[in-house]
C-alpha cells in the first residue's frame, strides 16, 4: 500500500468529516470525491474479471458501496442559507456509513499488505478467484459508494438551488 494510497482513504474520510459543521457546497467539493476514485480506478483497475467466482465477489461488493453511498447521501442534510449559497451537512449517521466504507476497503489493504496476502491467495484459490477481482471489487464498491453520495447529495443541492431565499411568505 503506497503512500498516495493511504492519502486517498484518509482524503475521502476527511471529506465528509468536515461536512459535520456544514460546508458549502461547489461543484469542485462535490467531484472531488468522484475524481479521487475516478484516478485510482486509472491506476488500478485494468479489467474486470468475471471468470470463477469473481463476480460472486465484485457484485456484492458493488452493491455494498452502493447501499453505503445512497445511505449517506439520504442522511446528509442539504439546504440554502439565506445570502443563497448550498451547504452539506453530513450528519453523524451519514458520517458513519462513510467512514465504514472507506475503513472496510482501508483495513483490508492494510491486511492484504502486512501479512493477509497468503491468507487471501488461499482465499482466492480455494473459491476460484483471479487475483484482479479483489482489486476490482475494492475500486467498484468505492465507485458506487461516492457516485451514488455524490448523485443523491447533487440532485438535492438542484433542488435547493430552486428555492426562494429569504423567509417564506404564506399566502391566506
Amino acid at each position: 500500500m503506497s503512500l498516495t494510497d493511504w492519502l486517498i482513504d484518509l482524503a475521502l474520510i476527511g471529506l465528509v468529516v468536515l461536512q459535520l459543521r456544514g460546508r458549502r457546497l461547489t461543484l469542485r467539493t462535490l467531484l472531488l470525491p468522484v475524481a479521487l476514485v475516478g484516478w485510482a480506478g486509472v491506476q488500478y483497475l485494468h479489467a474486470i474479471p468475471t471468470g470463477g467466482g469473481d463476480l460472486e465477489l465484485i457484485v456484492p461488493a458493488t452493491l455494498l458501496g452502493l447501499a453505503l453511498g445512497v445511505g449517506a447521501g439520504v442522511l446528509s442534510r442539504v439546504h440554502r442559507t439565506a445570502e443563497g449559497a448550498v451547504v452539506v451537512r453530513a450528519t453523524i449517521a451519514a458520517a458513519v456509513l462513510w467512514v465504514v466504507g472507506v475503513g472496510c476497503r482501508l483495513a483490508f489493504q492494510v491486511y492484504a499488505t502486512h501479512g493477509g496476502g497468503p491468507a487471501i491467495g488461499r482465499f482466492s484459490v480455494e473459491h476460484h478467484l483471479d487475483p484482479g477481482a479483489w482489486t476490482a471489487a475494492i475500486l467498484l464498491m468505492a465507485f458506487g459508494e461516492v457516485i451514488a453520495r455524490t448523485a443523491i447529495v447533487g440532485w438535492r443541492a438542484l433542488g435547493t438551488r430552486r428555492q426562494p431565499t429569504g423567509p417564506r411568505v404564506l399566502s391566506a
